[in-house]
């Protein structure tokens, strides 16, 4: 079975903290009564009361009705699409300059790419797929180069990213683009399987596998950095599989080795173990990492906190990413991701627990961690998520950032409250990060066919 290691790609809502799948409610899945391949749709309004305030007395409180339509159409595995995103109408704040319509949501082209929260075409089982829409929590493959990545972490950038992939012999790739509409962050990773090629299709596909990976970032649209490029080289092994009718259990090994080209002492290298275990109402995944860096290459470059570090590194330092010296050194990377459901597992939407947790202590004082959590609760008629990122632990200029949100669903799940709330990070023109927070309450409705 192929790893992708990260916590999936998740659906955009309205808060750029809270990013939890929510396809489709349960009326719109297959059920004993539909037919193989039908087609459905579900249209969806939610109105709320936003309310947008600086911190440390930095800017002026806004506040806003923010409307939100929403159409899906749901093909099965062959073809999806959702679309929608929030029009925020002012009603107080901002200066005597300020529009009706909040103007930072809708200044630039990639800003139109939140009209698309998904499309998809073609499945997992096909040799070729698309996705495309918000990209949150996204890992590239062996994600040693791009892992638990969000390409709206910046609350006023709203890009679309797109993920090609293709299967071809005992070739593997994906490709992605943070924005498919702007010049940003693109890479691809090509996995190989040796024993295929060696001796013909193997009983157990990708057992044995090389990779290449690089990504690019062009350094546009915002900030001030220059553009960097990364690469980096794996092997995995699988171990130990024990499979059964109702599921199975998986184990790895694996090693890396990466740079940045063009600078030789910018290296890093990489050694560990993954654990992947499926059953019917339960799955894990596990890994464990040993890192050395060289020459300010790290990895997970492009990680959960990278659109705003590309403005302003967390620390005292005050400069871009791709300014910062990153210190020599060695760190240990630790992630898991769990899903539960008490009846069975499903699409992620239907499962009654969804945690994901990655930390990464380095060698020289400093420690990382990421924190999700969704679940659903009273019959499925309360979901509530909650999302904690802490940058730079154990040093000065540590970055927090949280999010929460809770959904009430009434009157047969057609009809819900909702409320949200959590703090924000602004990038300005002098490339700082202004600190915020933000707050919902509002009301929605579903109609399903």
């Amino acid at each position: 079975m192929r790893m992708h290691w990260g916590c999936a790609v998740w659906l955009w809502l309205t808060s750029p903290f809270v990013a939890w799948a929510r396809d489709v409610p349960e009326s719109l899945k297959e059920g004993p009564t539909s037919p193989p391949g039908a087609w459905h749709f579900l249209t969806r309004l939610e109105a709320t009361t936003l309310a947008l305030s600086p911190r440390m007395g930095m800017g002026m409180d806004e506040g806003f009705l923010q409307v939100e339509p929403l159409l899906v159409v749901d093909g099965a595995e062959a073809f999806g699409l959702n679309l929608g995103a929030p029009v925020r109408l002012r009603l107080w704040g901002g200066g005597t300059e300020a529009g009706l319509i909040r103007k930072e949501d809708w200044d630039t082209l990639s800003d139109w790419g939140q009209v698309v929260r998904l499309l998809s075409l073609g499945s997992d089982a096909s040799p070729v797929s698309l996705w495309a829409g918000s990209l949150d929590c996204y890992s590239l493959l062996s994600g040693h180069l791009v892992r638990r990545y969000s390409n709206r972490a910046n609350p006023d950038y709203h890009p679309a990213g797109a993920v090609l992939t293709g299967t071809l012999g005992p070739l593997y790739a994906e490709a992605f683009t943070s924005d498919v509409l702007g010049t940003r962050l693109v890479g691809a990773e090509v996995e190989v399987d040796v024993a295929h090629v060696l001796g013909g299709r193997p009983m157990q596909p990708g057992r044995y596998t090389l990779a290449l990976s690089a990504v690019h970032d062009g350094a546009r649209p915002g900030g001030t950095a220059r553009p960097v490029t990364l690469a980096h080289v794996d092997g995995t092994a699988v171990v130990w599989v024990r499979r059964g009718n109702d599921g199975g259990v998986e184990a790895q090994v694996f090693a890396g080795w990466g740079g940045r080209p063009g600078e030789a002492d910018a290296w890093g290298a990489v050694a560990g173990l993954g654990l992947d275990a499926v059953s019917p109402t339960l799955d894990v995944l596990a890994r464990l990492e040993v890192r050395l860096q060289r020459g300010g290459f790290r990895q997970s470059y492009f990680g959960q906190d990278y659109e705003l570090a590309r403005f302003q590194v967390a620390g005292g330092a005050g400069v871009a990413l791709a300014e910062a010296t990153f210190p020599t050194g060695a760190s240990t990377f630790g992630e898991v991701i769990v899903g539960w459901d008490a009846v069975r597992l499903g699409d992620l939407v239907r499962r009654h627990l969804r945690l994901s947790v990655s930390t990464e202590a380095f060698s020289w004082g400093r420690v990382d961690a990421d924190v999700r959590l969704a679940a659903q609760l009273f019959h499925r008629e309360v979901e509530v998520a909650f999302r904690g990122l802490a940058v730079g632990m154990r040093q000065p200029g540590v970055r927090y950032l949280t999010s929460g949100e809770v959904r009430w669903r009434f009157l047969g799940g057609r009809l819900y409250a909702l409320g949200q709330g959590g703090t924000l990070l602004y990038p300005t023109p002098e490339g700082t990060l202004r600190p915020g927070a933000f707050a919902s309450v509002g009301m929605g409705v579903d109609d399903a066919r």
